[in-house]
């Protein structure tokens, strides 16, 4: 396989990274909002309603996107967390539009960007997230366990994103309580809309399970649901709706079903 969007964006991150030292950075104030974790543990399948401007794969979503509007329709709709693309180069975002989030809403936010240092994990405290998205693929297993303890540090949650049963596997051993199963491959972009629930089976009832990308419909969500899961994290579908409010509400309304 030849260079894929992954690794251009994952370049892109490490040739920027911010070169400061973290450490004189650790006693800024830990995030004391609402908890991204208890947020997603209801009867109820939880929703993270993603925003997003666009994608490497689809181009613009939304050009003239208000983040805090779009946020506020999401809430109103029963919205348990908001997640906010923060990578300006692919996706267009900013951290501006995460902290305009935060400023609009009372539910918490996940900083979602491609997290390469502990710079990014302490810039997503210092713009008062919830929570930060490390993505097993693109980390050693000794970062994955330096940021996931950092990101506690700073009072945040850590939403470990896998694709497969032995990225499952190296986020559970690296500490993870949130995992995150994407069923886009972030190599070719493609969706398997059977890849959360076939992951998802393996992973223990003590942990968060979220399922992302694909799902577009209340049956999605309803399959995602018998698969045990907890939550969906759902951006594009919301961001392209007319009426997002609406649709958070249906997908908000799938009745949770625990894993045996």
């Amino acid at each position: 396989m030849g260079r894929t969007y992954l690794d251009e964006i994952v370049a892109a991150h490490r040739a920027s990274v911010d070169e400061r030292d973290w450490r004189a950075r650790l006693d800024g104030p830990a995030y004391g909002g609402p908890s991204f974790a208890k947020a997603l543990r209801r009867p109820t399948v939880q929703v993270i309603a993603e925003v997003k401007r666009r994608s490497p794969s689809k181009g613009a979503l939304a050009t003239d996107l208000d983040p805090a509007s779009l946020a506020r329709a999401y809430v109103d709709g029963g919205a348990a967390a908001i997640s906010v693309l923060t990578d300006e180069q692919f996706f267009g975002g900013t951290m501006a539009d995460l902290r305009s989030v935060r400023a609009a809403v009372d539910r918490p936010v996940l900083r979602k960007d491609f997290t390469v240092s502990e710079n990014d994990v302490l810039d997503a405290r210092d713009a008062d997230a919830a929570a930060v998205l490390l993505i097993v693929s693109v980390l050693s297993d000794e970062s994955l366990r330096d940021f996931i303890a950092l990101a506690a540090h700073c009072g945040m949650a850590a939403l470990v994103e896998v694709h497969d049963d032995r990225e499952a596997e190296r986020a559970l051993d690296a500490g993870a309580e949130i995992i995150g199963v994407n069923q886009r491959d972030l190599h070719t972009f493609e969706v398997d809309l059977e890849r959360a629930v076939r992951v998802g089976s393996s992973l223990p009832d003590s942990v968060i399970t979220v399922a992302e990308s694909g799902l577009r419909s209340v049956p999605d969500v309803e399959r995602i649901a018998a698969g045990g899961f907890d939550a969906v994290l759902v951006g594009e579908t919301f961001v392209r709706s007319p009426t997002p409010a609406a649709l958070v509400a249906e997908f908000s309304s799938v009745a949770r079903i625990s894993r045996v």
